[in-house]
Formats: C-alpha cells, structure tokens, sequence
C-alpha cells in the first residue's frame, strides 16, 4: 500500500489521497493510511535535489480534530531540513 504511493511518486506520479502538508516547507505532501479501523500517516516531500525523502510516519491518534500533533510537526520540520543539508551535500559530492 505505502510501497505503491512510493514507487508511483518515484516515477513523477502523484497519489490521489495526497495533500500539501503546510507549515514546513515548499513540496511537502501528507498521505493518509487506513489499516483495518486504525489511521495512519506519511510526510515526504515530492522531491529535493533529485530524491523523494520520507520525513515521518506516524500513525494518527488524535480524538479531537485533524491537527498533527506539535511534536510531530516539530520532527518533521527538523528532518525537512536535514533533508535539504543532505540534498546538498549529495549535490556537491557529486559535482566534484
């Protein structure tokens, strides 16, 4: 399931349950999961440098709204950026 969204985004498609992921950073996408009556999600972003990076996966518990929670946003936003520092660091290994 999580492995089909993954090969398909790898191609340049996008699956139809994603969706801006705001708050964090330019092309950031949430996938929301359900398996058996639990709810789960994915955080990725669609492409930095040349690769699609899984930022978090989580799976969703709260009883009170949508809203992911602070800490989740928190580590998403911390491996965002560590993300792009790794985008450029491939990029100029790769350069030289």
């Amino acid at each position: 399931m999580l492995g089909d969204e993954l090969q398909l985004m790898q191609f340049g498609g996008m699956p139809r349950d994603a969706k801006p992921f705001r708050g964090v950073g330019s092309g950031v996408v949430e996938i929301a999961l359900r398996y058996a009556s639990d709810a789960y999600r994915v955080v990725l972003t669609l492409q930095i440098g040349r690769r699609i990076y899984v930022l978090h996966i989580f799976q969703k518990k709260s009883k009170k709204g949508i809203e992911t929670p602070k800490r989740d946003v928190d580590l998403i936003k911390k491996r965002y950026t560590e993300a792009q520092e790794l985008a450029r660091e491939y990029d100029k290994a790769k350069a030289n």
